[in-house]
């Protein structure tokens, strides 16, 4: 569950700090206030560029804590900038690389509650990772990926699988 977790996280997260890289680096180049682009959003009703990172990394912390059988950290969501969504990432990542294989003993099974759209849910370990966890974390990586797109930021594939 290690495995499926906190490396399939840590990778993508990686990926989206590369990617924030592009982004700020598309905003110099074009004259684009970076403000812009963290705002941006693919239509109105839905979650701002800063707020799909944001949420990418909570998934991601939140759901290896769950796992680990922990209570899980709450990260503020005051981000402004490329560079405190980079924090934000790393803070993520470090927070996740704090959980050691061993924690995850039995995190199959584990029965995991969280809230979910105001309502208390429970799973067990493993539908929590593959039904919710990594679907919402995928989600968030994706439409932050997408935002950058639909603004011009010259991406890929590899730029969001994280490939080298």
């Amino acid at each position: 569950m290690h495995r499926r977790s906190v490396a399939v996280f840590d990778r993508f997260l990686s990926a989206l700090a590369a990617i924030l890289d592009k982004a700020e680096a598309h905003c110099t180049a074009r004259r684009i206030a970076p403000e812009v682009i963290l705002a941006a959003r693919l239509f109105p009703d839905m979650f701002s560029f800063t707020r799909q990172v944001q949420l990418a990394c909570d998934f991601a912390a939140r759901g290896t804590a769950r796992l680990a059988g922990q209570e899980p950290k709450s990260f503020p969501d005051t981000e402004t900038s490329f560079a405190e969504l980079r924090d934000r990432i790393a803070a993520a990542r470090g927070y996740m690389g704090s959980f050691q294989p061993a924690d995850f003993a039995h995190a199959e099974t584990r029965e995991i509650h969280f809230k979910a759209g105001g309502r208390d849910m429970m799973l067990k370990g493993d539908e929590f990772l593959s039904f919710y966890c990594l679907p919402q974390f995928f989600f968030h990586v994706a439409t932050a990926y997408d935002i950058l797109r639909h603004n011009g930021v010259e991406l890929g594939k590899r730029d969001y699988m994280g490939a080298p």
